[in-house]
């Protein structure tokens, strides 16, 4: 039988580098503006540019769910396409609820969304993911085609 696997690591925020630190600062902020009044669940995530820009988005619930949309995909869609490729995106989240102790990985919907993007770029994409209990490490890897294989793309069209 086949299996798949990939690297990761985890590391304490220290240990990231400068624009890692600075990418899931700009996550962070992001998730204190997020609009989450039924389920008191925040994401942020921010996208770092090869420019050295960084985008924000946080989600958006609505009481006619399903029309909400994820941080990621509220970022996604700020990109210009023609612009600076994505080198690294940061995923935090922050709630009213219990404390979570557990770094937040992107959904389904949203992996497929960033691969789109990496595929289009034809370059990795970091991804960085955090929670807010900032004792628990960041988990780092190293490209978002990683998280969903057996990607469907347009190659599969």
């Amino acid at each position: 039988m086949s299996h798949f696997s990939f690297s990761y690591r985890d590391t304490d925020r220290a240990h990231l580098a400068a624009d890692e630190r600075r990418l899931l600062a700009a996550a962070e902020q992001a998730a204190a503006g997020a609009y989450a009044p039924y389920s008191s669940f925040r994401v942020g995530a921010a996208l770092l540019l090869e420019n050295g820009e960084i985008l924000t988005g946080a989600n958006h619930e609505n009481a006619a769910f399903p029309v909400g949309i994820c941080a990621e995909r509220v970022v996604l869609g700020m990109l210009d396409m023609t612009g600076p490729a994505v080198r690294a995106i940061a995923v935090t989240y922050e709630t009213d609820r219990a404390l979570a102790h557990a770094p937040l990985s992107p959904c389904g919907l949203c992996r497929q969304s960033l691969l789109e993007v990496r595929v289009h770029q034809n370059a990795p994409i970091q991804v960085l993911m955090a929670c807010p209990d900032t004792a628990i490490p960041v988990r780092v890897i190293d490209d978002a085609a990683a998280l969903l294989p057996l990607f469907f793309s347009g190659k599969n069209l």
